[in-house]
């Protein structure tokens, strides 16, 4: 987690009690799940909308190189070149 191991996280614990209080440690704790719930859900909806977008996006393939018609400049071009 983080890399943090479990002697870590409890002195964090510890400090988080003494600084804020057995009191208010609660409500911070709820507060902290809420806003990470809310995160997830966030990102959750952006990525469904990302694969929705995908998906419907309809790409049209490249048109085939087609020769010029003839009687053009570039095939009296080369066909000068070529007698």
């Amino acid at each position: 987690m983080f890399g943090l191991g479990f002697q870590e996280i409890i002195i964090i614990l510890i400090v988080a009690l003494l600084i804020i209080g057995p009191r208010k440690l609660p409500d911070l704790a709820k507060s902290l799940g809420k806003a990470f719930r809310e995160f997830k859900n966030a990102t959750d909806d952006l990525k469904q909308n990302f694969d929705i977008d995908t998906i419907t996006r309809e790409e049209t393939p490249p048109l085939p190189k087609q020769p010029p018609p003839a009687g053009t400049e570039t095939d009296k071009a080369t066909t000068k070149e070529s007698t």
